[in-house]
């Protein structure tokens, strides 16, 4: 075989790109925005992005109920309307708040109601989060640069949750007290979770409160892993969409295809 058949390696060669797995995740940055957008899309929601609207995002849920929105450098605007027993509620988040904790809130929207009652502050104390009560209920992670908090005296009741590095703030959360507690529980076990999140080089925040490993990964598997996420959702959807039709004694079309 000669040299230059020995050094080819074929069309289909791709090049490894560096990339960095970062903990805590809290502090990780914003991240791409299609973990989030991606996964709605995927669970049947709409893209009602204004043509003109340059950095901003739209998207519906499917009855018309609950949007979420991103504006740059705003950050994610999240609202559900008033129908039944549940008052109308907000919740909104900057830009910098990563996209693993904003789909934490958002990935919840997508799914069935546990048949367990919410409990916020639950994914906090099992990371050993500490406690504070006072006038406001807080939790605060163990490095001291997360927390959550209900501030629920006087007129302005709301969650509150945020982190800081040695810069100070990177990003904060306000939600109105009417926010459903199984949202807010989704919200708080991504926030909790030890799981690093991986983010591309040149997105990799300069603080010296966060841990860094670099790994190489190929395109296919960052695809792949993708896929596997917007497959995920397909299939909660398609199975909270025929159990919805099935309580109102419709056929599913699903039932039809098999």
């Amino acid at each position: 075989m000669s040299k230059r058949q020995q050094t080819w390696t074929g069309w289909g060669q791709q090049t490894a790109q560096q990339h960095y797995l970062i903990e805590p995740r809290y502090l990780a940055g914003g991240g791409d925005l299609r973990h989030v957008t991606e996964y709605l899309r995927a669970s049947g929601w709409s893209d009602n992005t204004p043509q003109n609207a340059g950095a901003a995002l739209v998207f519906d849920s499917p009855d018309q109920t609950v949007r979420v929105a991103y504006q740059a450098p705003g950050g994610w605007q999240v609202h559900g309307v008033a129908q039944d027993h549940q008052p109308a509620w907000q919740v909104s988040l900057t830009a910098q708040a990563p996209v693993e904790i904003v789909a934490g809130l958002t990935d919840a929207l997508t799914k069935p109601r546990s048949a367990h009652a919410p409990n916020v502050w639950a994914p906090l104390t099992q990371q050993r989060w500490s406690t504070e009560t006072g006038q406001e209920f807080t939790a605060v992670s163990p490095r001291r640069d997360a927390f959550v908090q209900y501030v629920a005296t006087g007129p302005d009741q709301h969650w509150w949750m945020g982190a800081r590095n040695e810069h100070g703030a990177v990003w904060n959360l306000q939600a109105s007290p009417t926010t459903p507690l199984h949202l807010l529980q989704g919200l708080t076990e991504a926030l909790a979770d030890p799981l690093p999140v991986m983010r591309p080089r040149g997105h990799v925040p300069p603080s010296n409160r966060i841990r860094t490993t670099s790994v190489s990964v190929l395109p296919d598997e960052l695809r792949a892993w993708q896929q596997t996420r917007v497959t995920s959702a397909r299939a909660t959807w398609g199975s909270a969409w025929t159990a919805a039709r099935a309580r109102a004694g419709a056929p599913s079309r699903f039932a039809r295809s098999r």
